[in-house]
């Protein structure tokens, strides 16, 4: 419009530009009224409790308003603003609502929804209401010719003689078009300016950064994982078979002895057996750092090995279709070892579930036990940790405890890049 004045009359965009008018006239009163009616009915009922609900949902009213926006924008602008809140899939309501508050997104969508039930919509009825009269006018000719002259009055008092005394009236028509669609090419323009301000996304400048940050924090788990895997590897070469070439010393040791019942004999049989005890105890700790299992037959065989030895009988049904990504599968592996030894400390369960798929490019665990719940990050009970090791993957950990049980953690890894 700017470049081309004329050639944008002769163009789609006037048509496109009201049509985007139109629909947010519509939406604005609805945006009013509903508003509206959550504030009184909210104030009204706020004694017996439905009130507080309803003015609750004013604080994320803006959330849907913004997603039709969003959808209305495209008449006018083909790449609207993208939606800045990340998906919460398997989060309970009072979780959901918990984070969208937080948000300082659904503040600024609740904002705009304001702004275009007070302001955009008084605007966008001034200039339909400009472009209707406009159509009547240019469209006077016509009609005074269907009524027949005489019967059409624009001038209280002063009828049309006939369709040729009605061309002036087509000509402020014609004008008022044409000023309609550029007021409304302005405003359309306008509108999509604040859309913009108010509902994109405001952490652009620094997701280059952000994407910095966590390629490093991968590099640095990746790194950690490499040095455990060495550790364990040491271990398992150097101090563990130091220990077996130990125990076998000692063991020749007894037998020289014979059966002669000397101090020095009884000394030997205990040091044998303290020996055989550090070799065992060292072998659960290499176990422990890096399991063997994990890396030759994958998750699933890794976590039936813990299971077996848990103190508490679970079930393990973890079907996956093929091996996953090393990171992928030695995050959950841990996870769920920390969630099995925190049923068995803290939770007083019986039995504990443990449920795997791969869905979406996402792994999903779900581990239950029938414990008597009350789980609490802040306790030290090793959640945080838990969620701090899902979040190097950008995954999810969802926890539902309340008191009496049963606890549920859901954990979501992506197994994609």
């Amino acid at each position: 419009m700017r470049e081309h004045p004329l050639r944008f009359l002769t163009s789609g965009w006037p048509l496109r530009c009201w049509a985007f008018l139109f629909a947010g006239l519509l939406l604005g009163l609805v945006v009013l009224v509903s508003l509206a009616a959550l504030i009184v009915f909210g104030a009204l009922f706020s004694v017996v409790g439905v009130g507080l609900v309803m003015l609750t949902a004013i604080t994320v009213f803006g959330l849907p308003v913004a997603g039709v926006e969003r959808r209305r924008l495209r008449l006018v602008e083909p790449v609207p603003p993208p939606d800045p809140h990340g998906p919460l899939e398997g989060a309970g309501a009072r979780s959901w609502l918990r984070t969208r508050l937080r948000e300082r997104a659904t503040w600024r969508e609740l904002g705009y929804a304001v702004v275009l039930a007070v302001f955009f919509t008084g605007a966008n009825a001034g200039l339909v209401a400009l472009l209707g009269m406009s159509l009547m006018l240019l469209a006077t000719p016509v009609v005074v010719w269907a009524l027949a002259p005489e019967t059409v009055m624009i001038i209280p008092g002063q009828a049309i003689p006939g369709p040729v005394a009605a061309l002036p009236f087509s000509a402020v028509g014609l004008l008022g078009l044409v000023l309609s669609a550029y007021g409304a090419g302005l405003f359309a323009a306008v509108q999509v300016k604040t859309a913009f301000f108010l509902l994109a996304p405001r952490d652009e400048p620094s997701r280059s950064h952000v994407i910095e940050l966590t390629r490093s924090r991968i590099r640095l788990a990746d790194a950690f994982e490499a040095e455990r895997r060495r550790i364990e590897r040491d271990l398992h070469d150097g101090a563990q078979q130091q220990l077996v070439a130990l125990t076998m010393t000692l063991g020749l040791a007894e037998m020289e002895m014979g059966e002669r019942d000397s101090p020095a004999g009884e000394l030997v049989s205990r040091a044998r057996r303290e020996a055989r005890q550090a070799l065992d105890e060292l072998r659960r700790l290499v176990r422990g750092i890096y399991p063997q299992v994990l890396t030759d037959h994958g998750l699933a065989a890794a976590v039936e090995e813990v299971a077996q030895g848990h103190p508490l009988p679970v079930t393990v049904d973890i079907d996956l279709p093929h091996r996953l990504p090393g990171m992928v599968e030695t995050t959950a592996y841990f996870t769920v070892t920390e969630a099995l030894a925190n049923a068995a400390k803290h939770s007083g369960a019986s039995q504990v579930a443990v449920v795997g798929e791969y869905r979406d490019d996402r792994l999903i665990l779900l581990i239950t036990d029938d414990g008597h719940g009350g789980a609490d990050p802040a306790r030290g009970t090793g959640l945080s940790g838990l969620a701090d090791r899902m979040a190097i993957l950008k995954g999810r950990l969802v926890v539902s405890s309340p008191r009496g049980g049963p606890t549920r953690l859901r954990v979501e890894v992506p197994c994609s890049g």
